[in-house]
């Protein structure tokens, strides 16, 4: 069996997790899907070692913020490419961290995956 490469998106919003979701699909992508970042720290816990892209929007369900699970995910996966989708001004991220402004390009999205999953 062919290897896929693994993503995992993180969006308190169903439609946009959703839609995120069946875009990495598309491109052959196996991803996990959670909507809070306490969530999304468990699965990395599991099986980060292994997730070449994150997709997180800023607000998530739960305590937890999208900015405060990308410096987790980078300081324990650097390997991991990560993409933080804002609607609001840009917030401060750890250097390497791609910041999408809403309403994101689909393309852009998927050239990021495409770059983290098949250097």
């Amino acid at each position: 069996m062919p290897y896929r490469p693994i993503a995992l998106v993180v969006e308190d919003d169903t439609f946009q997790r959703a839609s995120v979701a069946l875009l990495l699909e598309e491109t052959e992508m196996d991803v996990f899907q959670c909507e809070s970042g306490e969530a999304a720290e468990l699965i990395l816990q599991k099986v980060g070692g292994a997730i070449c892209f994150m997709f997180t929007g800023v607000n998530l369900a739960g305590s937890m913020t999208g900015v405060e699970l990308a410096w987790f995910a980078a300081s324990h996966y650097p390997q991991m490419s990560i993409v933080v989708a804002s609607g609001n001004s840009a917030p401060s991220l750890p250097n390497g961290i791609t910041l999408l402004q809403k309403p994101w390009n689909s393309l852009d999205l998927l050239r990021e995956a495409n770059d983290a999953c098949h250097p």
